[in-house]
């Protein structure tokens, strides 16, 4: 165990090398940041080349990089082009989309989950049909026409809860943005369980259970759910890091001063600095959810081995 875990480290280094390269270059594509920082009016050749050195501009990408990822292993991401520091926007940001990106996976599992397992368990009747209509709707609509219908019915019509949430955003104001960040997830999550369900319910295994007496909780808990859990977790896994970035809808939706909306500031502004470094944590946050899950792995299934 503790060797593959070595192992599954050192194979990050490279993937985390190679997307944060991707990134940095594709961010260097989108125009001059310096462009935007004087308004309206171009900048003299004095201020640009003199900003371009401040911020490194005015060396080679490749170089740029080099002195990036320095910067980063010893914990400096940088300055955005406003002067603040991009760790201190980290630091205000990330908890708010931690907190969103938690009460949406919450969801997501609890509720995902147990409809997965009830429709797996009763697949063909009209309970199973109607949920899967509705995860396909759910599917079909997009988180902005979701966030908004979701916004307008709770928050304007019956007041169950405020529109926008406050810059602090307390746990209690996340939970409808959570529930709309989750909702396509958790559709997701609902038909791979009741997939799962249904084909692991016919397994040898199963029905040895069954045949040995044991009570039916039992057999589904601890033996068909825990099987049929891999799947699942596996998406549940990957689904962490594309809810924290993929959050910038839900986030302008409802005014929270998260990742998302740092992320659409910086690409408004063609700010650098920010856009890397953000994603930069991003794509750690995904390594790190990623083994986390391959380590679950073994939990639920005792079948399977780390050599």
């Amino acid at each position: 165990m503790g060797r593959y875990v070595i192992r599954r480290l050192l194979q990050m280094i490279p993937v985390f090398v190679g997307a944060t390269l991707l990134i940095f270059l594709m961010v260097h594509v989108m125009g001059d940041p310096v462009a935007g920082l004087c308004g309206e009016r171009q900048c003299d050749p004095a201020t640009e080349g003199r900003l371009r050195q401040e911020f490194g501009l005015d060396r080679p990408v490749w170089q740029q990089y080099l002195t990036y990822m320095g910067h980063v292993f010893s914990g400096d991401f940088g300055t955005a082009f406003n002067g603040q520091k991009v760790i201190d926007l980290m630091a205000s940001s990330f908890p708010v989309t931690i907190r969103l990106t938690l009460v949406a996976v919450v969801v997501e599992i609890i509720v995902g989950v147990a409809l997965g397992v009830v429709t797996g368990l009763r697949r063909g009747r009209p309970v199973d049909t109607s949920v899967l209509l509705l995860t396909l709707v759910v599917i079909a609509v997009p988180t902005f026409v979701t966030g908004l219908l979701a916004q307008l019915v709770f928050g304007v019509k019956w007041k169950l809860v405020q529109p926008s949430v406050s810059y602090a955003a307390p746990l209690g104001e996340l939970l409808l943005p959570g529930l709309v960040l989750a909702s396509v997830s958790l559709a997701y999550v609902t038909r791979l369980t009741r997939a799962s369900i249904a084909e692991n319910a016919r397994a040898d295994y199963v029905r040895t259970a069954v045949a040995k007496g044991l009570p039916r909780h039992r057999v589904i808990t601890r033996h068909l759910l825990r099987n049929s859990l891999i799947p699942v977790v596996t998406f549940i896994g990957t689904d962490i890091g594309a809810l924290m970035g993929g959050a910038i809808v839900t986030e302008r939706i409802f005014n929270i001063h998260g990742v998302g909306f740092q992320l659409y500031q910086g690409i408004l502004r063609q700010n650098t600095q920010t856009v890397v470094g953000f994603v930069t944590v991003l794509v750690l946050v995904f390594l790190l959810a990623n083994l986390l899950v391959d380590l679950l792995y073994a939990v639920l299934d005792p079948r399977i081995r780390y050599a």
